[in-house]
């Protein structure tokens, strides 16, 4: 059970500035200048489009992250349910009035922005779920009375962004809103038995699979059996990344880019294109980037004092953790195929504006590490 002994630190703005972690900061603007030079790269060393767009997107994204981290741990707990049924309205809305792009309904045009609420979902859920065992004590989070809330908060958005369709998006919320569950104390067995279910029940989930996804996994099986078409993409990924070798082939010198066989090289794909540039030296350095930043969230969680924030950070760390490896599977042949983007580092706004959100959730908790409750 949480301390019931609260205590808030009321900081200055100057102390505020100093309780930063400025090496998450850091490791942050690393990242986006690392992917805002890879798009670059994209566009065959012009300033295009996706350049400029995306350099615009992590500049006001970078300042809103900063901006939300002076938001104190209070904040976020009280609006953590408002948040998340915000998210949902708006999942709803985009099933009847959103904009359909090659055969998904994902997106609800803002003008300056064609916004997906699926991916702030990712972040939705995480801290709704946070908000829900923060005083729930760990021996009985197993209780009945306590799962069916969350079951239904955790598979009503995974059933709507499922049917836009965007089976990997669903995946990739369903495993943030089970990392929060199973770190907050629930018996391993309830998830061997759920997993054990979800096996006998794929022969009946493959049914309602669309004809492409269905073709993804078949792809992924033998990306051979149609090498100009379904299995096109990942032939070329590995094609791309295989031939960096050990030190790449130097920036703006990848020539699956360069000669177009790699299409949509900006978006979920872009590790590739990074590691034929870069090599395994680079790839291997990109990943430490990452590495580096989950340690980060995790050391935050670590020296927080207030329950709610510990497990944020940690569930957000294991979220972070799984886009990332999704990701970089996905393009190495590891994984089907899914609309899972590489965080920061990919071409799109939603996704970024998503994980800047999460990371300023994570630095607010640093600020007011010292804070008890909520």
């Amino acid at each position: 059970m949480i301390n019931q002994h609260f205590h808030k630190s009321n900081l200055s703005f100057k102390d505020k500035i100093f309780a930063l972690d400025f090496l998450l900061i850091f490791l942050i603007l690393l990242l986006g200048i690392i992917s805002i030079f890879a798009m670059y790269s994209t566009e065959q060393g012009k300033l295009g489009y996706y350049t400029l767009s995306h350099f615009y997107r992590f500049s006001v994204f970078f300042i809103v992250f900063l901006a939300f981290s002076f938001f104190k741990i209070r904040f976020w707990y009280k609006s953590a349910y408002l948040f998340y049924v915000l998210i949902l309205i708006l999942l709803i809305f985009v099933n009847f009035y959103g904009i359909t792009a090659s055969g998904s309904k994902r997106w609800i045009s803002l003008f300056f922005i064609n916004l997906q609420p699926s991916e702030l979902m990712k972040i939705a859920l995480i801290i709704f779920l946070t908000r829900y065992y923060y005083k729930i004590p760990s021996e009985q989070v197993a209780n009945l009375k306590y799962i069916l809330a969350p079951v239904f908060a955790l598979f009503i958005p995974v059933m709507l962004v499922a049917v836009q369709p965007d089976l990997g998006t669903a995946v990739l919320i369903l495993i943030g809103g089970l990392a929060v569950i199973w770190l907050t104390g629930f018996r391993i067995k309830f998830f061997l038995y759920s997993f054990f279910v979800l096996i006998c029940l794929i022969p009946v989930g493959i049914s309602f699979l669309k004809p492409y996804q269905k073709s993804r996994i078949l792809t992924f099986f033998d990306p051979e059996r149609d090498p100009l078409g379904a299995g096109y993409q990942i032939i070329q990924s590995k094609i791309a990344v295989g031939s960096g070798g050990i030190f790449g082939k130097g920036y703006l010198q990848g020539s699956q880019s360069y000669l177009d066989y790699l299409p949509e090289k900006q978006t979920d794909f872009i590790f590739t294109l990074f590691s034929e540039e870069f090599g395994f030296i680079g790839s291997v350095l990109l990943l430490l980037i990452y590495v580096a930043i989950i340690y980060r969230i995790i050391q935050i969680g670590n020296q927080s004092r207030n329950n709610f924030a510990r497990l944020y950070c940690f569930s957000f760390a294991t979220a972070f953790f799984t886009y990332v490896v999704v990701n970089m599977s996905m393009v190495l042949g590891l994984l089907p195929i899914v609309g899972a983007p590489l965080p920061i580092m990919s071409y799109g706004g939603s996704s970024m504006l998503s994980i800047m959100i999460g990371l300023s959730i994570v630095m607010s908790c640093k600020i007011h590490r010292q804070d008890e409750g909520v």
